[in-house]
């Protein structure tokens, strides 16, 4: 379960990360460069999810709890917007979901 905790962060960071250097650049006129690095982070995003054991339906629906905590987590931490209450909760409601998709028993 740890380990697949950890490629569902790793895929959420590649993806919101490859994300935002895009936006950089094209929203805020940075380098071209940074789409270009987010790009391929974008692209590692893609591989990453692959290393999880289960199927891609599965794994695709619970990372999309893990998206919704860690992009509230991003907006904290990057763009300095502090979550409220609603947000937190949401979010807790959201990785619940994540944790009876992927490692509920199943017979």
């Amino acid at each position: 379960m740890a380990q697949s905790m950890l490629f569902f962060v790793l895929a959420g960071l590649c993806e919101i990360g490859g994300g935002y250097l895009v936006w950089l650049a094209l929203r805020e006129g940075k380098s071209p460069w940074l789409a270009l690095l987010g790009v391929i982070i974008l692209g590692i995003y893609g591989v990453v999810p692959t290393l999880q054991p289960a199927h891609f339906g599965r794994v695709y629906a619970a990372y999309g709890g893990v998206f919704i905590v860690l992009s509230i987590a991003w907006g904290w931490f990057v763009d300095q917007v502090k979550p409220d209450r609603f947000d937190l909760l949401g979010g807790w409601i959201a990785l619940l979901g994540v944790c009876i998709m992927m490692y509920a028993p199943r017979s």
